[in-house]
């Protein structure tokens, strides 16, 4: 017999609510600080929504109209002169070089930033921070016979820079033959060790490096709370554009991408089973929307910056119909790549 009572359907749909609200809440602080910016540089700010779709409240304050819509799947900062002509002296378009870039900028470094504060929360209840230190090996260990010793801080892993132990585990992961070149700081001197070998496991048809040592703790201070809140944030920066580029390297395949669905089934599934793993998974998150709409891709906000440090070079503007056409062109690419990659998200759920 099913069992459909309002308890179990509640127990089952809550956890993606809040998957649902967190995205919004990631989405309207990208638009807020575009508003902000907006409105600190004197542009006008016609629209600020959140939310999509049919209108459930609007009232005007100045000459801004806030909204609130029905489907809670974003929300948007609509201002004059955004993406065509305007005689309007506050327009965005005619405002000066430095001033647009600060408002297009200022969206990411919004998420940037709610990452930054994010990662400081998780770490308050921590009475220690783990180091890229080797402290001990496990018996037989690979990478101790292979030249890694106790006491070697590992700085580098294939010559990408390792801030903290968050990176060091993506960097251990699908190394196929088991075998990584390590950088360390031993005796303060930098070395490089090649072909430090471990055991590997394949979990999803990845492999990963079975980790044969622990690493050291440092004692929480104030010093070591604010160094590790700043290494933390770059190891989430570094593994986000690092997992971009093994993408795009074809490191990794399509099925290691997903989208806002894939996304919302997992934050989902981690609410159910521990909400206390949702915060670092949203920092995760907005860090990786800063990162990638920071990208110079047309219709993303990296696309906008292109143009405006080609007009600061040039001292020349390009002219409006032209961007507007790379900035429509590549949002019809970008939506058939969200199409696909969704598609794919709702085939995994439903196969």
């Amino acid at each position: 017999m099913i069992d459909i009572s309002i308890g179990t359907i509640w127990g089952n749909v809550w956890p993606y609510l809040i998957a649902v609200a967190l995205f919004l809440i990631l989405i309207v602080i990208h638009e807020f600080g575009h508003f902000i910016a907006a409105k600190s540089v004197g542009v006008k700010v016609n629209e600020f929504a959140v939310g999509f779709g049919p209108k459930l409240f609007a009232k005007k304050l100045g000459d801004t109209i806030y909204k609130i819509n029905l489907i809670p799947l974003g929300g948007y900062c609509a201002m004059e002169g955004e993406d065509e002509s305007s005689v309007d002296s506050r327009a965005f378009c005619n405002k000066s070089a430095v001033k647009r870039l600060t408002v297009v900028v200022m969206g990411a470094l919004f998420n940037l930033l709610l990452g930054l504060i994010l990662i400081s929360v998780t770490l308050v209840p921590e009475e220690s921070f783990t180091t890229t230190t080797v402290d001990c090996f496990k018996e037989n260990s690979s990478s101790q016979e292979s030249g890694l010793m106790e006491n070697d801080k590992i700085v580098a892993v294939d010559g990408r820079k390792i801030y903290s132990t968050y990176d060091l585990s993506y960097a251990f992961t699908n190394i196929d033959d088991g075998k990584i070149d390590i950088t360390v700081i031993r005796n303060g001197e930098k070395k490089k060790i090649k072909n430090v070998e471990f055991e590997t496991e394949e979990y999803d048809g990845i492999k990963y490096l079975t980790v044969d040592f622990w690493v050291k703790a440092n004692k929480k201070t104030f010093v070591s709370f604010i160094s590790q809140t700043v290494k933390l944030s770059a190891s989430y920066c570094a593994v986000v554009y690092r997992s971009l580029f093994d993408i795009l390297a074809g490191k990794y395949g399509i099925s290691a991408v997903s989208g806002p669905v894939g996304t919302t089934v997992v934050i989902g599934n981690i609410a159910k089973q521990n909400l206390s793993m949702l915060l670092p998974i949203m920092a995760l998150i907005t860090i990786n929307l800063g990162l990638f709409n920071l990208l110079p891709i047309p219709a993303l906000d990296g696309g906008r910056i292109l143009f405006i440090i080609i007009e600061i070079i040039t001292r020349r503007k390009v002219p409006q119909k032209y961007e507007s056409i790379v900035h429509t062109v590549g949002f019809i690419i970008l939506l058939a790549f969200m199409f696909l990659i969704t598609a794919k998200d709702i085939w995994g759920l439903i196969k």
